[in-house]
């Protein structure tokens, strides 16, 4: 079966004919549908390539009067992990069909937040991503009385929300548990904003860690994730010498610190260890490669849009899926040769 510009375009039914499938079949295909064999997905594959078919969305939104369209709230996208989360939220959101409208918001507040709610309620959006950097975030979106599904990524969400995250107390016990384990006991921590969710998770997974193992937690610092203030603290912390390791908590403060401590002649990681966190893509490219704690941002973006569109199928009850982290080991860690002065 040809089409040419003349003839109409080819539809679903023709797939499946083309198939020798059911459509039922070829829109689980489509619609990335897990209960279809590797066989009956090729061959349904093989059909769209051939025909050259296309999803008229404008038509299927006619017909299940929904947009196909997720808003998605976002902030503080400078940053490498909420960055990376939105990307992996929109591929996610894409390879299930839907469209993704963006509302990136400079500051927040419940104003912030509220007009970009009206703004996709406007646009008739189906359901509502916010990826929750801040707790004010998920404060202002409670006050709201949003009558689509939402899911909050990067919270485990409260009530009617259903929440997305990466565990990120595990991923700093997995930290301090790599440097524990080679025999560091004065660890410090290079924490983010403290009105971070992930920063205050980190800090507290870190003292987690440090407790279990009877150690102190007293070498704490606050930086504000950029690669600057990560050097600000490295140069004073290069004078101090207290720590023979150091969880960061971020891949950027660790770039400041190893080049505050290259600059000071501190050794990494012969005199002090250096652990980060995210495993942004230049972390093994660092002097020397950092070891540090990967989030998988694209399983992270997957299992928000299956619980967004579990909602939208069935509205199923609002919960939480928790992505684990893992550690990546590099050049940046070793055992202590001799306790600080």
């Amino acid at each position: 079966m040809a089409y040419s510009s003349e003839r109409r375009l080819p539809r679903l039914e023709d797939v499946a004919e083309r198939a020798g499938v059911s459509h039922q079949t070829v829109s689980r295909v489509i619609n990335n549908h897990p209960n279809v064999s590797k066989a009956t997905r090729e061959r349904v594959e093989a059909a769209i390539a051939e025909l050259g078919y296309r999803r008229n969305t404008a038509a299927r939104s006619l017909v299940t009067r929904r947009s196909h369209t997720i808003g998605v709230l976002a902030s503080e996208l400078s940053q490498y992990g909420p960055a990376n989360t939105l990307l992996g939220v929109e591929q996610a959101a894409r390879d299930a069909g839907y469209f993704v409208s963006i509302a990136a918001i400079r500051e927040v507040s419940a104003e912030s937040i509220a007009d970009a709610a009206r703004h996709f309620m406007d646009q008739g959006v189906d359901g509502i991503v916010a990826l929750v950097p801040h707790a004010g975030t998920l404060q202002a979106l409670e006050q709201l009385n949003l009558d689509v599904p939402v899911v909050v990524v990067g919270s485990s969400g409260e009530g009617r929300f259903s929440g997305a995250m990466v565990d990120q107390k595990m991923g700093a016990r997995l930290a301090v548990a790599h440097l524990i384990d080679q025999g560091h006991q004065r660890i410090g921590h290079i924490s983010g904003p403290q009105d971070w969710i992930d920063g205050s998770e980190r800090t507290e997974g870190w003292r987690e860690a440090l407790a279990q193992a009877g150690l102190a937690d007293d070498l704490l610092v606050e930086g504000d994730w950029s690669a600057g203030s990560g050097y600000g603290i490295g140069q004073k912390l290069a004078v101090e010498r207290t720590a023979t390791a150091v969880f960061v908590g971020n891949d950027q403060m660790a770039l400041g610190v190893l080049r505050a401590f290259s600059e000071a002649g501190v050794r990494v990681p012969r005199d002090v260890s250096v652990v980060g966190f995210d495993d942004q893509p230049e972390a093994g490219y660092f002097t020397p490669p950092l070891t540090t704690v990967r989030q998988d941002f694209e399983e992270l973006g997957r299992r928000c849009m299956d619980m967004m569109l579990a909602l939208l199928e069935d509205g199923a009850a609002s919960g939480t899926t928790v992505v684990e982290p893992t550690m990546v080991v590099r050049a940046s860690t070793a055992p202590p040769v001799a306790n600080p002065g």
